[in-house]
């Protein structure tokens, strides 16, 4: 039997497990859930544009790309969304912010007022999207594609209201997504020869760049001591899930099994603490006693290592 493929866990499991690990005093916690409303908020306005492209359909052909993640050198974008058509492409950003939005096109400025009428100065997510066009611009130079480039903002939340749009830029609400685009390919000349959609695809596909996340408690200052340890039980939320034999890994509180609770527990540890792992971390983290059980259990797996048995260190593979 072929061993298993491992990754890291989801941005939003990975921010939840941190929770669960964090004492109920971790000054943290506070800001660690609003990390998980902002990150499911922003995953459910992503699927719902995702749905709405579902509408959009031309006659001509059309590629519609998710999350394109590229790089030049050191610089490196993502993109939400990219519509490739034979007139021209058309980047899409998506925004969960919700409030009354105004865009100062005598300032540049972008400010969100809240339900509780308090006002935040924002980063302008045009800016960013000028950032992805240019990219795009130079790498389709690079690859010698000729075809035009456009973008759009997409604000996904439905508690939004726009009081100030900016002139220069396309920003729309997601319901309004397809009449926007539709709009915008009217805006690009009509092509002679359209350029072969299917090469595109594959050349973007090809230039992929594995997004790199770095560990959650890196990202947020959080040692790895502040932690509680055990192997999480997903039934109850305790950590205190035992090894048993054939029935897997069962809850000391709850009684509950669950067969994948190691494995999880693993991409937990390169999700939270750390890009690599050795024998003796990982039972500390699991708090686990046997190294030659721990050295069985992580054989399961198809991870890079580096070392010899005694002093073997773990890397997740590297998706080329």
């Amino acid at each position: 039997m072929g061993k298993k493929e491992l990754a890291l866990l989801s941005e939003i499991e990975s921010l939840e497990r941190l929770l669960y690990r964090l004492p109920d005093n971790h000054s943290s916690r506070e800001f660690i859930q609003v990390e998980i409303f902002k990150a499911v908020a922003g995953k459910r306005g992503e699927e719902r544009l995702f749905r709405k492209m579902i509408e959009f359909e031309i006659e001509e052909q059309y590629r519609f790309l998710k999350n394109i993640c590229l790089s030049r050198g050191q610089w490196k974008v993502q993109m939400d969304g990219l519509l490739l058509t034979e007139r021209g492409a058309i980047v899409i950003e998506s925004k969960n912010i919700s409030g009354q939005l105004y865009f100062d096109d005598d300032t540049g400025e972008f400010s969100r007022t809240n339900t509780e009428c308090v006002k935040t100065i924002m980063e302008d997510p045009t800016i960013q999207l000028n950032k992805h066009i240019r990219f795009l611009t130079l790498f389709f130079k690079q690859q010698n594609i000729d075809l035009p480039i456009s973008g759009i903002v997409v604000f996904t939340s439905k508690q939004c209201e726009f009081l100030a749009k900016p002139k220069k830029h396309h920003i729309c609400k997601t319901y309004q997504l397809v009449d926007y685009l539709f709009d915008i390919l009217q805006e690009f000349p009509l092509k002679s020869k359209p350029q072969d959609l299917s090469e595109i695809q594959k050349l973007l596909e090809q230039s992929r760049t594995p997004y790199k996340r770095k560990p959650l408690c890196q990202l947020y200052s959080i040692e790895e001591t502040e932690l509680f340890t055990g192997i999480l039980c997903t039934s109850c939320k305790s950590l205190n899930m035992m090894r048993k034999h054939k029935k897997g890994w069962l809850c000391a509180d709850c009684q509950a099994v669950d067969l994948l609770a190691f494995q999880h527990t693993v991409q937990e540890y390169f999700s939270l603490i750390n890009t690599q792992l050795s024998n003796r971390q990982l039972r500390k983290f699991c708090k686990l006693e046997s190294p030659y059980v721990t050295s069985r259990l992580l054989k399961a797996y198809d991870l890079e290592t580096a070392g010899a048995l005694r002093n073997r260190t773990y890397f997740l593979k590297k998706n080329d």
